[in-house]
């Protein structure tokens, strides 16, 4: 298939196979080593598969966006030059009617919100008709049976199981190109509408189906090479799992333009495409729209960060596995402003409102890390001392009203940005960073959650209005964080905790109400850290490479800006300094209180 066709992006697809880099150069598809010739490529060799199991009839369910179509087209192919005929039955038979699926859903979709809506608490069968479920048998005789699409484990055949699975940043570039559409429909929708279903229906769904089928697996297979999937065997795709859970992770990021974006990003990473006028995201650990990839001689896989959290999350979280369940806590990416143009002035939700209105268990609480930066570079952090919510809301709205711009620094404080400052964005406060810089966003893991303001009068990339909230922006805010008040509790005054002969570590205190902590160690040869407990999550923000060395023998190599992840099991690393000039390396982890779920005491 043609790339042209199938997704819609300027970002290059993720090659099946490992290509050399440049020594020091960030890596846009990195990869943890699994066994030896563990994973296959190509649809002949998945055919083999199939029928070395030996059965009659075998499954194959996935994620959506899966081209099902293009999958049974090459498996039959393949299947016919060995001689076998197959049967394939799809299980979009067994599917509700649309008319029933939109009633079941339409309350979770949030009306005409363009954005957002909040989860569905269902399951995958909601949507499926269980009579006609359970009518879907295999043939009998020797003729093999195939049962393929989302949904298929659901009819409960004792037979083996091949999960097929596809990138969400994929669905997302196959949406905008109008090949890929929500369960239970058979029609594109607009993206930001398929985006905004499958974020509240679709993805809760589907790991809630995932939980159910991990252990069974018999084959996991990457399917975003349409005519060149990738396969490993369940046991092989679990053991990779829990050897990742006791030693290290690195997502794969992927990479957004964006109105307001930069050029920091593209200058740097060689990898990814000039195409792309600017990079606004990166996208370094979302855990839920991330991947994680495999290698094996050379050859790769990648799987949702799901899959690590659904099998490994006691592992990975450590003491707060039951605060957290599957969910990933923490998140970092990059926003890159430099010779872009200001974010939007934006607020998010206290988690109160996040739970009632969104179904979200914990809400997006932020920190600006500033990576690298200009002279001169601003951050926009809480109001002006005086300042008067009603004016304020007047000038937004004439704003929106009339098409005239806002004095902005009327009302809203701005601070000097310097490398290495941390900016805390409690939940509710206003914010938004300045141009010329590059910010590590280092924040809780809800990540839509933004409740625009004013957003500098321009257009999106496709030359339409961005949405605002301001509505819901006024029922968030704290305008008691203003003047002086800013200065003292949402700017990080850091804390020399201890040294050694060429090292020292420093905390960067968090807000009272943030339940993660930041550290950021400084090194010329090597400092060793312990997890106590807990996951972290670390990123290179000063020096060349750093080796890590974990205390289960593992041994990975990081370069400047990448973000990587110490699972609480691990226990303790090690970080050696693989360049010339001192290391700095900023670590987010888990604040003790955030075990139980309550607040600390006073907390907003």
């Amino acid at each position: 298939m043609s790339q042209k066709i199938f997704r819609k992006t300027t970002q290059h697809l993720a090659p099946a196979t490992r290509t050399g880099l440049p020594a020091g150069t960030y890596d846009i598809y990195p990869a943890f080593p699994v066994a030896s010739h563990a994973i296959g490529i190509g649809y002949d060799a998945l055919a083999s598969r199939i029928t070395e199991t030996g059965a009659g009839a075998v499954t194959l369910d996935g994620f959506c966006g899966v081209f099902w179509p293009n999958v049974i087209h090459h498996l039959d192919l393949a299947l016919s030059k060995m001689g076998i005929s197959a049967h394939f039955i799809s299980i979009a038979q067994a599917l509700c009617s649309e008319q029933r699926i939109d009633e079941i859903i339409r309350p979770y979709l949030g009306g005409d919100d363009p954005l957002f809506g909040k989860r569905y608490p269902g399951t995958m069968r909601d949507l499926f008709d269980r009579e006609h479920l359970q009518a879907i048998t295999p043939d009998a005789g020797d003729r093999l049976t195939i049962l393929y699409g989302t949904g298929s484990a659901l009819a409960g055949w004792a037979s083996p199981l091949f999960y097929f699975d596809v990138p969400k940043n994929e669905v997302q570039f196959r949406s905008r190109a109008g090949h890929a559409v929500n369960i239970g429909t058979s029609h594109t929708e607009s993206p930001k509408a398929a985006y905004k279903r499958m974020y509240f229906v679709d993805w809760p769904i589907l790991n809630r189906h995932r939980t159910d089928l991990l252990g069974r697996i018999s084959y996991i297979v990457d399917e975003q090479r349409p005519d060149e999937p990738t396969f490993m065997s369940g046991d092989d795709f679990r053991r990779g799992l829990d050897l990742m859970a006791n030693n290290y992770v690195r997502v794969r990021p992927w990479f957004e333009p964006g109105p307001w974006g930069g050029q920091w990003i593209k200058q740097r990473i060689p990898q990814l495409s000039e195409d792309a006028r600017n990079y606004a995201w990166s996208f370094e650990l979302i855990s839920p729209e991330n991947g994680v990839a495999f290698e094996s001689n050379g050859i790769m896989l990648e799987a949702s960060f799901d899959f690590l959290m659904l099998h490994n999350h006691r592992e990975v979280l450590g003491d707060f596995a039951s605060r957290f369940g599957y969910e990933f806590p923490i998140r970092y990416d990059f926003l890159d402003t430099f010779d872009g143009g200001n974010l939007s002035l934006q607020c998010h939700p206290r988690p109160e409102y996040v739970s009632k209105n969104f179904g979200e268990t914990f809400t997006q609480d932020e920190a600006y890390y500033i990576l690298d930066c200009k002279p001169g570079a601003r951050v926009y952090l809480g109001f002006r001392e005086g300042i008067d919510p009603e004016q304020f809301r007047a000038d937004l709205e004439r704003s929106v009203r009339e098409g005239v711009p806002v004095d902005v620094e009327r009302h809203v404080n701005t601070e000097p940005a310097h490398k290495h400052d941390l900016f805390l964005i409690p939940n509710g406060t206003i914010h938004c960073s300045g141009a010329d810089a590059l910010v590590l966003e280092i924040s809780a893991t809800p990540y839509i959650f933004t409740f625009k303001m004013y957003d500098w009068m321009r257009m999106d990339l496709d030359g339409k209005p961005r949405p605002l909230n301001i509505d819901r922006a006024f029922e968030n805010l704290y305008f008691d964080r203003q003047g002086e008040r800013v200065k003292k509790e949402l700017i990080a005054h850091p804390v020399l905790l201890r040294k050694g002969a060429d090292w020292q570590v420093f905390h960067l205190p968090t807000h009272p109400n943030q339940f993660y902590d930041v550290h950021r160690w400084e090194f010329e040869t090597s400092v060793e850290v312990t997890t106590d407990g807990s996951c972290h999550v670390l990123s290179l923000t000063e020096g060349e490479s750093v080796i890590l060395e974990t205390a289960r023998g593992e041994r990975a190599l990081f370069n400047y800006a990448e973000t990587f992840v110490i699972p609480a099991a691990a226990g303790s690393y090690y970080l050696k300094n693989n360049g010339k000039s001192p290391a700095k390396v900023v670590t987010t982890f888990l604040k003790p209180w955030a075990r139980p779920f309550t607040m600390p005491e006073g907390a907003d």
